[in-house]
């Protein structure tokens, strides 16, 4: 019986260095397996935008594509809360703004709030733009322009600035 136990140990010890090369090669092929499940993720996120931007292209041919961006004009108090976008009287773009979309308009940033296609020709745009002024009472103002489009993308950047300010609140921009 003794010599079945020492032989029963010994075994066990003898087995020990296998179990501990089979934890590090388990280990190493976990690594591997990690990085190859990196790439793919790469990858896949790299397939995601180049299907994106495909499709923007199908949807939106340049002969009638229109986009529209938002910025703020200035360092003014005003706090913009919403914005409604009419093409020939259609509503095109509804936005709310959270707080951290703010701060980036606010910091300079521009939004691109509606892409889509028009014929070519003389269309009217309407903007409405609603937020608080300094002074914390409500403030609503509706201006409209004439945009033309023709063949090929047309970009327009609407800048927005609130109650007092040194400059029209709502102003067109084309690009």
């Amino acid at each position: 019986m003794r010599k079945l136990c020492g032989a029963a140990i010994g075994c066990a010890l003898a087995c020990l260095p296998a179990f501990s090369l089979a934890e590090e090669v388990s280990r190493e092929q976990i690594k591997g397996l990690d990085e190859q499940v990196q790439e793919i993720k790469a990858e896949a996120l790299g397939i995601t935008a180049a299907l994106s931007r495909l499709e923007e292209k199908l949807l939106y041919p340049s002969n009638t594509q229109i986009s529209l961006f938002v910025s703020l004009a200035g360092k003014d108090d005003f706090r913009l809360d919403a914005v409604e976008i009419r093409i020939d009287g259609k509503v095109v773009a509804n936005h709310l703004y959270t707080f951290k979309e703010l701060e980036a308009l606010q910091r300079g940033g521009v939004q691109r709030i509606h892409t889509g296609n028009i014929r070519a020709g003389e269309h009217e745009l309407q903007v409405t733009m609603i937020g608080k002024s300094a002074g914390g009472g409500e403030y609503r103002l509706t201006d409209d322009f004439k945009i033309t489009k023709e063949v090929g993308p047309k970009l327009v950047e609407l800048v927005l600035a609130g109650p007092g300010a040194n400059t029209k609140s709502i102003s067109k921009k084309d690009w």
